[in-house]
């Protein structure tokens, strides 16, 4: 029976062979193209059910995974993983990647085959036929790699339902996947191969047990819990996790086969991370797109398939030189093929099996050659260069910014360089090369020579002092060589302490340049020419020299000390050159003879070059001064020649040019006697004043700093990118998540390849209902409060607000008061009016009667409120919140209000916090701003609902709601309510504009086109004021004239949010629960010329009575 069964399985694999080596790239890959399986083909089946997991499949031959070679058994689940050991029994449902146990995910996701939905079909198949199909598809993903396997485990999934939970989602019903796994072993390392058959993946998320909503599926592998007593997280790499780049997995490959993926998972290519193919698909000429097609294959194409893709940089075969990379790719256009000669060192290839497919349309290839990095070849048919497809080319600690002609880098907060590199300020860096040379000495006519001798040199850059020490001199030459200090005095330059407004050699130039310079020792024939080749910083967070020395210099006696006087030397800049001049004397004093030490002064004159590349798209961007001048003191130079070990020691700043010790030299972040730690950096104030601040990484007082713990965002960077070569391009849709200088969690992550942007929550899971289109930012919020710094404390008290008029508005950890005189802001008067340390206020209300200011806190949810008058601050609700955000209040019927995103609710309570209450809890997505027009008993609010953003009313009662404005906005924001005018204004960040209208009148007037990202809106007298998000400033707007008339930018500049008017009196007027709380035995709510008695939620055993 079984050789009945080989021998059908082996003709029905020679036909599949056939036809999938003829098959051409843009074919799509049938059900009756996968591999052979079902029960006839030896297959077990797994038992029908959900979150279940088969006896272990011992095999013949073992599987290498990762760094292991002895994996002889595996186990298949029901929810798309082949384990490399039993799963727990608390984690045979889908949880949090990567599980503790290794792990092959074709697809990750709550799957059910309850009652014959769908079955799970798995062997190890050792037939020729079996395993030379695995060995085809594994040739087209690694052409280069010969691989002959002899076991084949194939695992496959076949019309498995989506697990739906309690509420069924009648869109999935009826929907089913189906795709296979193929484990394909030789006796050196193992491969995996994914098939994602057309019309094979008809549901790309599944309802989650722990989440309790729908969450997409992932692909990924991962090695597992590694380590003997202490465990943690072994590599693992995620290939896909979102709705885009599932659906696109039958519709695009890395083996050039749609819906075909292979990886290699196990071989000593493998210790740190599985291996992609890098073979591009190539679509077929042939075939018509209509419009919809085109959009959804250019905009979520190969690079969004591998959305998140590897987690670092996935290695490359072959020697280090190499490394593949896939190209970009859109309908009609053919991939690119890999030249017949042999890769160089310096270049990055692309390749294709042998096949060559026609291209209908010539395409204009841009080859553009950058040495320095060894990204040598980049294909775009877009001639200008944007971020999306060059965001690797920025550091990590970076933000990437498309301009009109390109795009440019630029170093984050906390971090300096030029965009390219960027280190943490004020922390201590390390540079590391090789020496050589072939100098003459004195009169000698045969030079020394050495070759491949060490440099290293460590930089305190709060000091701007560098040490540099070359190894392994020879004594012959080693004393002659002491007064060329600027050898290592390059280092010194590129890390020079900045004064205000001029910048470091690592500012300008990211430690990528070369630079020449030429040495001619007065009175002397003798001249050297010193080659410097700066590469950036390596994978170990290193900057690295190449430097070379040939020529001829003075001798100087064995035992002789040098002494060089503190110099100063000009830099004079150009585009991308910068060229020195100088004349430096130092001084030789020879060893005692005879009760003296002879001494000689010598001079030699210096000029060099320094080549290197700027963004030059960035015309915002400062110029730099034309001229730097560069100070140099305490100057060390020594040959220890015992050791034979050449040191040099300088301390560096750069600023303007100036004659003499002007005051402003003076300073101790310049002279270096602030007495910062060395992981610090020093902020220069006015005259001899300073600041100590710790670097990135670092806690404490600036004194004394000590190392925190990595965040979870930072882990995740560094797992991603970690072990990658900064120099090569990451592959195509990688999604790396943004930290801010915190370590947290940027609030609002964008894709770079297809420029979706969401809201993430503290643990940098995606907010549900908040990803926007290509081009628009949602409003996220951050949940996090900045880190308490370390100094005296900052009372919280509330500092009494002076008589007048005021505008409150709200920073991270604090609200400050800016007085208005009419309607015009008095900014000399700004002040904090409460501190808040740890706090992240958000909406922000004002309390006419009573003055006080109330606020909603996200970081852990809750509302306060604080006396103007002074005294401290309390909390009023604590319990039921999610993201409490917009806040209102009723100073008639004595209510506030409040919208809560995250539960997607409004709710309203008395003014201390009780009788709460809930509005609304339906058809909420994000709401936001609220208001309310109290004379009127009407309530308003926003909902940025990406897909449906809104502006809605209703009476305070929550009666008689209705949508307002629906048409033409984007993510409106911010809303406030004039009493004296009647008139409703809101700010929208995706319009990016202020708009009015008089509630009851149809007409909306735009105020003013052109704001950049208002966030939150308030009114008085004339003007409208608001919080912008991208300029982190209050803006005056003239309602008469359509026009800004001011604007104030806080010292802290930190992201703005919310804004309110604190009255010198209430507007007149009056409602029903005005007096007497209208005769309410709770809660009073106002509607038009009436009002409504409520009892607040959850009042069993309350004596409460509800009427109108």
């Amino acid at each position: 029976m079984l050789a009945t069964v080989r021998r059908s399985g082996a003709a029905w694999t020679r036909a599949l062979l056939l036809q999938l080596l003829l098959a051409g790239p843009g074919g799509c890959l049938s059900r009756q193209e996968l591999f052979p399986f079902g029960p006839e083909h030896g297959d077990l089946e797994l038992e029908a059910g959900d979150d279940l997991v088969s006896p272990a499949l011992e095999l013949s031959t073992a599987l290498h995974f990762f760094d292991r070679s002895d994996i002889d058994s595996v186990y298949v689940t029901t929810n798309g993983i082949i384990a490399m050991s039993e799963p727990p029994a608390k984690e045979t449902h889908p949880g949090p990647f990567p599980p503790t146990f290794g792990a092959v995910a074709p697809f990750l996701a709550d799957l059910d085959t309850t009652d014959g939905l769908g079955k799970v079909y798995y062997r190890e198949d050792l037939s020729p036929s079996v395993t030379q199909l695995a060995a085809e598809c594994v040739q087209r993903g690694f052409p280069e790699v010969s691989f002959k396997p002899s076991s084949a485990v194939v695992v496959t999934w076949e019309s498995v339902a989506p697990y739906q939970g309690p509420s069924k989602d009648p869109t999935l019903e009826g929907k089913r996947n189906t795709f296979q796994s193929i484990l394909a072993s030789s006796d050196s390392s193992t491969y995996a191969i994914f098939l994602y058959p057309e019309d094979g993946l008809q549901f790309y998320t599944t309802f989650s047990k722990k989440e309790e909503n729908q969450v997409p599926a992932v692909v990924a592998f991962s090695q597992g819990l590694v380590g003997l007593i202490w465990k943690s997280d072994g590599a693992y790499n995620i290939f896909a996790n979102d709705k885009e780049s599932i659906g696109n997995l039958a519709k695009s490959s890395n083996s050039g086969l749609q819906g075909i993926w292979v990886f290699e998972i196990g071989s000593p290519a493998t210790a740190s991370g599985v291996v992609p193919a890098d073979v591009n698909l190539g679509l077929d000429d042939g075939t018509e797109y209509d419009d919809e097609d085109y959009d959804s294959v250019t905009r979520v194409g190969l690079e969004d398939a591998v959305t998140t893709s590897f987690p670092y940089e996935a290695p490359g075969r072959g020697d280090s030189g190499t490394y593949n990379t896939p190209s970009d790719l859109s309908p009609r256009r053919m991939a690119t093929e890999r030249p017949l000669t042999p890769p160089t060192e310096k270049t990055r290839s692309f390749q294709l099996p042998g096949e060559r497919f026609p291209q209908q349309q010539p395409q204009v290839i841009d080859v553009d050659e950058v040495e320095e990095t060894e990204i040598v070849f980049r294909y775009n048919t877009d001639s200008r260069q944007t971020c999306a497809n060059n965001r690797h080319q920025c550091s990590v600690h970076a933000e990437c910014r498309d301009f009109a002609t390109g795009f440019c880098c630029r170093c984050v907060a906390g971090y300096t360089g030029n965009g390219r590199q960027c280190v943490a300020e004020g922390s201590p860096q390390r540079v590391n090369g090789k020496v050589k040379g072939r100098i003459f000495v004195g009169d000698s006519q045969v030079p020394i020579v050495f070759e491949n001798t060490d440099l290293h040199s460590y930089v305190v850059m709060n000091h701007g002092r560098s040490y540099t020490a070359i190894s392994t001199i020879p004594e012959t030459v080693g004393y002659s060589l002491l007064p060329l200090a600027p050898i290592g005095g390059i280092i010194g330059w590129m890390f020079a302490v900045e004064q205000d407004g001029f910048k470091n050699g690592f500012s300008i130039t990211g430690g990528e340049f070369t630079r020449q310079a030429e040495v001619t020792f007065v009175g002397h024939r003798d001249k050297l020419i010193i080659k410097q080749q700066f590469s950036g910083i390596d994978e170990h967070g290193h900057l690295t020299i190449d430097t070379e020395l040939e020529g001829r210099v003075p001798q100087i006696a064995f035992g002789s000390s040098v002494h060089i006087e503190p110099y100063t030397e000009l830099y004079h800049y150009s585009r991308q050159v910068i060229t020195s001049f100088s004349t430096r004397e130092y001084t030789v004093t020879e060893p005692e003879r005879h009760g003296t030490a002879p001494s000689h002064a010598h001079t030699y004159r210096w000029r060099q070059t320094i080549t290197f590349r700027e963004c030059l798209h960035d015309d915002s961007r400062p110029a730099l001064p034309s001229t730097q001048q560069l100070s140099v003191d305490s100057v060390f130079v020594l040959y220890n020649q015992e050791e034979r070990i050449l040191r040099y020691a300088l301390s560096n700043s750069i600023g303007p040019v100036r004659d003499g010790s002007p005051d402003a030299l003076q300073n101790p972040c310049y002279i270096g006697s602030h007495g910062c730690d060395s992981n610090a950096a020093c902020r220069p104030g006015p005259g001899t004043q300073f600041t100590c601040e710790c670097s990135i990484g670092f806690r404490g007082d600036g004194r004394t700093c000590y190392v925190v713990e990595k965040t979870r965002c930072q882990h995740e960077r560094e797992h991603i990118l970690g072990t990658a070569d900064s120099s090569r391009p990451r592959p195509p849709g990688l999604f790396v998540p943004e930290c801010d200088e915190h370590g947290q969690y940027v609030p609002t992550q964008c894709h770079s390849s297809t420029g979706y942007c969401w809201c993430v929550d503290r643990d940098g899971r995606e907010v549900q209902g908040t990803r926007t289109r290509s081009g628009m930012r949602p409003p996220c919020l951050s949940t996090v409060a900045p880190p308490v710094h370390y100094g005296p404390p900052v009372p919280t008290t509330v500092i009494p607000l002076p008589p007048g008029t005021h505008l409150l508005f709200a920073q991270t950890g604090k609200i400050e008061r800016l007085p208005l005189e009419g309607s015009t802001m008095t900014k000399s008067e700004a002040k904090t009016l409460l501190h808040a340390p740890g706090k992240v206020i958000i909406g922000l209300a004002f309390d006419c009667v009573d003055k006080m200011v109330y606020w909603t806190d996200i970081s852990q949810p809750s509302i306060g409120r604080a006396s103007l008058h002074g005294g401290e601050p309390a909390t009023i609700v604590r319990q039921d919140l999610g993201s409490p955000e917009g806040i209102a209040l009723d100073h008639l019927g004595r209510n506030i209000f409040w919208t809560d995103s995250q539960l997607d609710r409004i709710e309203v309570a008395k003014l201390d916090g009780t009788q709460r209450r809930v509005l609304f809890e339906t058809d909420l997505v994000n709401p936001r701003g609220i208001v309310t027009d109290s004379v009127r008993g009407n309530l308003y609010w926003t909902d940025w609902n990406r897909d449906n953003p809104k502006i809605e009313t209703s009476y305070m009662d929550g009666t008689n709601r209705r949508i307002l404005v629906q048409d033409d906005l984007g993510l409106p924001n911010g809303l406030t309510f004039d009493a004296y005018s009647s008139q409703l204004c809101w700010v929208d960040a995706g319009a990016h504009r202020a708009e009015c209208l008089k509630p009851g009148q149809s007409s909306r007037r735009k105020v003013l086109e052109g704001l950049q990202y208002p966030f939150a809106v308030t009114s008085f007298g004339k003007n409208l004021y608001y919080t912008d998000w991208k300029t982190n400033s209050v803006v005056a707007v003239d309602l008469a004239v359509s026009k800004e008339t001011d604007s104030f930018h806080p010292h802290k500049q930190t992201r703005l949010y919310g804004i309110t008017s604190a009255l010198s009196q209430c507007p007149e007027g009056h409602n029903y629960c005005s007096v007497n709380n209208g005769g309410c035995t709770h809660l009073c709510l106002a509607t038009p010329g009436s009002r409504t008695c409520r009892c607040p939620d959850n009042t069993l055993g309350v004596d409460c009575i509800e009427r109108k």
